[in-house]
């Protein structure tokens, strides 16, 4: 089973729809004894870094994923759920992740050029790093952000360019991230999901 963190600020219906679609027993959850119970576990997140990360802490679910992160067990964080992976994030001040990836998340106006638009939406084609859960050089994924991580590049497996080359994807071991979303990204979304059902 892979358990879905319900903790108020992820995009679960589409989720949900989506690894149901790949044939994949899923639940979304709030009750840490299906962390323990799952194969894999999901952080979805949308919004702002400093709300989801105090909703997941009051959720009582950043202990067991950080548990279960440390047994091993394969986890995927998506968007700002990726975005909270990370150390810290200076997203209207500075604010203290997860941990579960060494990096910082900050304003891709920083690094892009003056006359992009942010939030970047769209589709952008990803460049692939370290082997990882995305396969193919090129596919076209969807992002809807206005910050980014900043990391060791040996943690990022894929990048995309929007004016300067952002981190698209990472992984540490067991943990996965991916700053686009999956469930909004066609047949390519679900081709990274299976792959992640199959580490």
């Amino acid at each position: 089973m892979i358990a879905i963190i319900d903790y108020g600020v992820g995009n679960l219906f589409s989720l949900e729809s989506s690894f149901s679609a790949i044939g994949e027993n899923v639940k979304v959850t709030s009750d840490a004894e299906d962390l323990k119970k799952s194969e894999r576990i999901i952080l979805p997140g949308v919004g702002a870094f400093e709300d989801a990360a105090k909703k997941l802490k009051s959720s009582g679910l950043a202990e067991p994923l950080l548990d279960e992160a440390g047994r091993g067990k394969p986890v995927l964080g998506i968007c700002l759920g990726m975005q909270l992976l990370f150390t810290k994030s200076f997203e209207f001040g500075e604010h203290e992740g997860l941990n579960l990836i060494p990096g910082s998340v900050r304003y891709i106006g920083e690094v892009i050029p003056s006359g992009l638009k942010i939030p970047h939406i769209g589709w952008n084609s990803l460049k692939l790093g370290a082997k990882s859960i995305i396969r193919n050089e090129g596919e076209y994924v969807y992002f809807v952000h206005s910050y980014a991580a900043f990391c060791d590049e040996k943690f990022i497996t894929a990048t995309t360019n929007y004016g300067a080359d952002l981190t698209a994807a990472v992984q540490n071991k067991n943990v996965y991230g991916v700053q686009f979303h999956p469930e909004k990204s066609g047949n390519t979304g679900l081709n990274i999901l299976r792959a992640f059902c199959e580490v």
